[in-house]
């Protein structure tokens, strides 16, 4: 498994990054889902690096242009709710991709312990496909497996990409043990350590909230 770890390169993403994590910053919701949409921008960019392409002729006014189109077909995924400003910076660059939706959501036990369900899924067929999974915040892993073998019941696709803006070092684990050895995983950073709770530290908090506002 490939993981491209943005944090190790200097780029314009680092700013976008600190802008998430910052208290002082993060409260305004609307540059906070910004920021995400940004951060989605940039790496659907990069992934697109990863298609396969062949020479296309285009038609000008003025006569006939040689291009490289990708002969791929995109489905872009993601865990709602937190995915879909991450999503939407995605499918702004790689707009002709198709999309998927998939809800996974935490179910606590008590206050140290929970259960993962996957209550929703809406997808196209994934046969032959380049499959890209959002989710910024990649803390154990557990929500990312289960929704891509949720994804796998519509089909088996031809590549995986699995995308965050923030990874702990113990969900990248858990991902290379559980996902085909393929995948490329995509994030903003690598963060240490999780808390009690199973969040990451030190992150940027609770990234459906922040960016939706507090749920009951």
């Amino acid at each position: 498994m490939e993981v491209i770890n943005f944090a190790e390169k200097n780029s314009v993403i680092n700013r976008f990054m600190a802008e998430l994590r910052d208290v002082n910053i993060q409260t305004d919701r609307i540059r906070f889902r910004r920021n995400l949409e940004r951060i989605g921008e940039i790496m659907a960019y990069e992934i697109s690096h990863r298609l396969s392409y062949s020479e296309k002729k285009v038609t000008t006014p003025l006569g006939t242009a040689q291009v490289n189109l990708s002969d791929d077909k995109v489905v872009l995924a993601t865990i709602l709710r937190a995915g879909l400003p991450f999503h939407q910076g995605f499918l702004n660059c790689l707009d002709d991709a198709e999309n998927a939706f998939v809800s996974a959501y935490r179910k606590y036990k008590d206050k140290l312990n929970f259960d993962i369900f996957i209550e929703y899924i809406a997808s196209p067929r994934l046969d032959g496909k380049v499959l890209v999974i959002t989710d910024p915040m990649l803390a154990t892993g557990g929500s990312m497996e289960l929704s891509y073998k949720a994804l796998l019941t519509k089909g088996t696709p031809k590549s995986i990409h699995v995308a965050s803006v923030i990874a702990s070092r113990q969900a990248i684990d858990y991902v290379r043990d559980h996902f085909p050895d393929d995948t490329t995983v995509w994030v903003g950073a690598i963060d240490d350590t999780l808390d009690d709770h199973s969040y990451i530290v030190p992150g940027l908090g609770d990234a459906g909230d922040l960016a939706y506002g507090i749920k009951e």
